[in-house]
């Protein structure tokens, strides 16, 4: 008498959408649709700042400054410059150093050649990398102890 509709299957277009695992994924998603894109024919030579995030799926060579932000070096991307972002997340290719306030991820079709220095890294199974990794960058500093010379020129008491 009372017919129970049919739970969301593959061909129903109500289905829920897949459960995304990794918070980094989800984040690189919101970026990948609010982020300024630099498209696959794009070219730029020499500096790069800006204070939003930035999707690069064409050419950058020279310097990319995006401090507070986010940079993504998408599947085509090829960068070849000295960057400084908040996080960059490499899925094409980056040539040059990087420095990341808070982490640098290199996907399974990304590859850095260049040293790294971010507090935290990834680098997925089948990316390519070749140089250093410094993870230290945000830690406080452990300052030596401070020494203060004075001159050594002492009186004695018996040649007064």
């Amino acid at each position: 008498m009372w017919k129970r509709e049919p739970a969301a299957t593959e061909n129903n277009t109500t289905a829920l959408p897949d459960v995304v695992n990794s918070q980094t994924q989800r984040t690189e998603r919101v970026i990948d649709k609010l982020a300024a894109n630099i498209g696959k024919s794009v070219i730029i030579k020499g500096e790069l700042t800006g204070s939003e995030d930035l999707l690069v799926e064409g050419q950058v060579e020279g310097k990319i400054n995006l401090k507070d932000h986010i940079l993504t070096v998408g599947i085509n991307g090829r960068v070849n410059a000295e960057i400084n972002a908040k996080a960059v997340i490499v899925q094409g290719q980056v040539i040059g150093n990087v420095i990341a306030s808070e982490r640098v991820v290199i996907r399974e079709n990304g590859s850095v050649d260049g040293d790294i220095a971010a507090p935290k890294v990834a680098i997925a199974e089948g990316a390519l990398f070749k140089g250093k990794i410094d993870m230290q960058t945000n830690r406080p500093s452990v300052k030596a102890p401070q020494v203060l010379l004075e001159p050594s020129v002492k009186k004695d008491k018996d040649n007064a």
